[in-house]
């Protein structure tokens, strides 16, 4: 495991037990809303979230529907405790890396990600990936911080000299240029002043 990786591991374990009402959970709770409406437009039965974290979103979905069949994988042994006590079993929670996914080829209708695009490292791996074990026509959908273009100079700077394993703050050209790689008809949507929602199909 790399570096960046290891300090991203170690942040979250550090973060798990209060992720859920602190401030460092805030921004990807914020996004929680704003996932959910865009999937409220996706017929889908099968899903995984990447980076789920504690598993809220992961929640969020069963209440709307008690029979997705619903998958997470993270990094973080913490955050994947926590998500196991808040999920029925029937949730498959995976220890593992978003750059090589535990699943077979075309096993999802949906892949999305919340707060965790810019935790990694090799971002194209992570994209050949997720086209790998969606299903034809199947979406990605991923929110993720953003900032303008002086605040992301400033953010980029300070993630190089981060020990949190943060990554970089990609621009609307770069998220759609990263995407339109492995998806068509991608989208991208600025929300509020530090967020933004991109998605892809494959």
């Amino acid at each position: 495991m790399n570096t960046i990786k290891e300090n991203s591991k170690a942040t979250f374990n550090q973060q798990a037990a209060t992720y859920d009402k602190d401030i460092k959970g805030q921004h990807a709770r914020s996004l929680y809303p704003v996932l959910l409406e865009k999937l409220s437009h996706i017929p889908f039965q099968s899903a995984l979230d990447l980076g789920c974290g504690t598993g809220e979103m992961l929640k969020l979905i069963l209440q709307e529907d008690a029979q997705k069949e619903l998958c997470g994988i993270d990094l973080s042994e913490e955050m994947l405790a926590v998500a196991k006590s808040k999920l029925p079993e029937k949730v498959k929670l995976f220890l593992g890396d978003s750059e090589s996914l535990p699943f077979q080829d075309d096993t999802f209708d949906v892949v999305y990600c919340n707060d965790s695009f810019h935790h990694y490292p090799a971002p194209q791996n992570v994209l050949r990936e997720v086209h790998r074990v969606l299903k034809p026509s199947g979406t990605f959908l991923m929110g993720d911080c953003w900032q303008p273009f002086v605040g992301r100079v400033i953010m980029n700077f300070y993630m190089r000299h981060s020990k949190e394993g943060d990554v970089k703050i990609y621009s609307e050209a770069e998220f759609v240029s990263m995407l339109s790689k492995y998806f068509h008809d991608v989208s991208w949507e600025q929300i509020g002043n530090t967020a933004c929602i991109a998605m892809g199909e494959k």
